[in-house]
Order: C-alpha cells, then sequence, then structure tokens
C-alpha cells in the first residue's frame, strides 16, 4: 500500500455551517447527560449518521438506557420505548389487526415499531420469537404484516440494549440479529469526576424529560447523504479488505468477517470521518470503528474473547 492514504486533500462534503453547528451542539448536549463518555456517544452518533443501528450491552445500572433516551430528545424525532421480557409477543412490537365490528373489516394498529427511534430495552430478555420480529424492520426499514408491506418511517433506528447473557433469564441474540447492528458498545464505569458528577447533579430523567431538540428529521436525512459523499481512497480500501481477510485466518477465529461487515465497517469509517470534520476517510477512522463493528460479528473459540481478537486482528494488519 502506498504510505498516504489520503495523499490527495479532499474537503469535507458540503454541510451547511448550522448543520455542522447543530451536530456539534447535539453531541455536546448528548454528553452533558452521559458523563465522562465521549467515545461511547461519538459511536451513536456514527450508527445515527451511517443509518445504522445500535447495540449497547452492559451491566444493569451503568447508564444503557440514559445514552438512548438522551440521544433520542436531542434528535428531536418520534420515539418508543418496549420493555423486552419473556412473554413478549411479536404483534406487541410490529402491531396487529384487530376487527372493527363498526367498519365490519379488519383495521390495523400500529405497534411501536412505527417510529424514527424505538429503544428495545433488553432485548434480550424476550425469546428468539420475539427477537426475530425485528429482523425485517432493522435491515428493510419496513414489516410484512397480514401479507401486505409497510413502510417505517425515516430516518428509523433501533438501539437496544442488552444485559451480558450470564445473567439469568437472557437469551442470546442470534448471528443473524446481531448481524443488523452496525455497531455494539459498552459503557463500562464511570471514572470517579463523572460518578461524583452523577450523585452531585439532579436526576437524569428530570434532565433529560427538559431537553430541547437540536436536530430533526430533514437534517438527519441530510447528515445521511452527505456520508456516502466521503471519500475513501483506493490503499483505504485495501486495508479495509485486509482486515476483513485477516479476520477469517485470526487463531482464535471460527467463522470471520462477512462483505457485509466490510461494508458496515467502510460506511461506519465514513461516518466517524464526517463527525470529525473531514471529507476523506483515514486509517485512524477504520482503527477507531472495527471493535465495534467486529466484535459481535466475529464467532469466536468459546474460550477466546471476541475483544482480544478485534485487537490482535488489527495488530496484525500494518498500514503499510
Amino acid at each position: 500500500m502506498p504510505n498516504d492514504m489520503s495523499a490527495i486533500p479532499v474537503p469535507a462534503p458540503m454541510l451547511t455551517d448550522e448543520l455542522q453547528q447543530a451536530l456539534r451542539e447535539a453531541q455536546a448536549q448528548v454528553n452533558t447527560l452521559v458523563l465522562g463518555k465521549p467515545v461511547q456517544v461519538r459511536l451513536a452518533f456514527v450508527a445515527l449518521l451511517a443509518g445504522g443501528h445500535l447495540l449497547i450491552e452492559d451491566l444493569p445500572g451503568l447508564g444503557k438506557t440514559t445514552l438512548a433516551h438522551a440521544l433520542a430528545a436531542t434528535l428531536g424525532l418520534d420515539f418508543a420505548r418496549v420493555q423486552f421480557t419473556s412473554d413478549l409477543l411479536p404483534s406487541d412490537i410490529l402491531g396487529v389487526s384487530v376487527y372493527e365490528a363498526q367498519a365490519r373489516r379488519f383495521e390495523f394498529h400500529p405497534g411501536p415499531v412505527f417510529t424514527h427511534v424505538l429503544l428495545a430495552d433488553e432485548i434480550n430478555r424476550a425469546p428468539p420469537r420475539t427477537q426475530s420480529a425485528l429482523l425485517e424492520a432493522m435491515a428493510e426499514h419496513q414489516v410484512s404484516i397480514d401479507g401486505q408491506t409497510r413502510a417505517l418511517p425515516d430516518p428509523f433506528l433501533v438501539i437496544a440494549t442488552q444485559n451480558p447473557v450470564d445473567l439469568s433469564g437472557t437469551y442470546p441474540l442470534p448471528d443473524s440479529q446481531l448481524d443488523r447492528f452496525l455497531l455494539r458498545l459498552a459503557l463500562g464505569y464511570p471514572d470517579a469526576a463523572a460518578e461524583r458528577a452523577l450523585l452531585a447533579g439532579s436526576d437524569r430523567r428530570d434532565l433529560i424529560a427538559n431537553l430541547a431538540p437540536v436536530l430533526d428529521a430533514p437534517r438527519i436525512l441530510a447528515l445521511r447523504r452527505a456520508v456516502p459523499q466521503v471519500h475513501a481512497a483506493e490503499p483505504l480500501l485495501d486495508y479495509v479488505q485486509a482486515l476483513i481477510a485477516r479476520s477469517r485466518q485470526q487463531p482464535g477465529v471460527r467463522v470471520g468477517l462477512s462483505p457485509r461487515a466490510g461494508l458496515a465497517l467502510l460506511r461506519a469509517a465514513r461516518a466517524h470521518a464526517l463527525l470529525l470534520g473531514r471529507g476523506h476517510v483515514v486509517p485512524e477512522d477504520v482503527q477507531a470503528l472495527f471493535p465495534a463493528v467486529a466484535e459481535h460479528r466475529l464467532v469466536a473459540d468459546a474460550d477466546t474473547p471476541a475483544a482480544s481478537l478485534a485487537k490482535a486482528i488489527l495488530h496484525a494488519v500494518a498500514v503499510d
């Protein structure tokens, strides 16, 4: 590979000053609610701009739902939350046709999936049949019910939270559904300064209730249209391809990354570059996104953590 993957400077895609400012303010506002987690907040905005879905996995009480609520309130979009439980049915998410005696016909009552931002809280507490109800919605932005296909609002974003699978009452997500999430991230414990600020501050729910929207649907769609304009040079594509190929050869990996994973990595890297004000992708964008894109897609040996494998793959592929 050439030494410089961005030898030809490319200006950032044409975004108005107002749009660039709104994007900065939106990230700053979420960071005031989710303290001490700027990297995770940035990844959430990457998923939004790239048109993907976000899976947040961590222990209870570490701010997964707070991040989802703060992001939804900041975006100024329609929002719905579904608490996943063991008795949740697919119709509880998608909707159901009900016979209206007065009209003498069945009328469709849409479920909570017909929204812009859907929070699927503790998604792995529902059985696989219910989890799979989201597959078509996440992949195609539509649902098929009673022989009719119904489009979902645009933009559409699923933010799912998940408890570790070793907790009681959880069902591991199947690989097919994990692959529908563009990124998976974990929040982890806050540092001392952030935790003290949480203890001394107001209740997060009250703060979220008072948030004013910074973005809206037209501006989010404009941002999404700008992402494909971010330039990825041929050597950068070589680098992404080398990472995908290495994942299929890495010791400890039973099933490596698919071509769709490579496309997801490139799309996320473009969104990351746009967030940082660049019109071209550099290796650092790919490296920053690779763990969040790859870890939940790698099928690893039982005794090998996916996080270690992702780091090993990054280390094994040089940026020449």
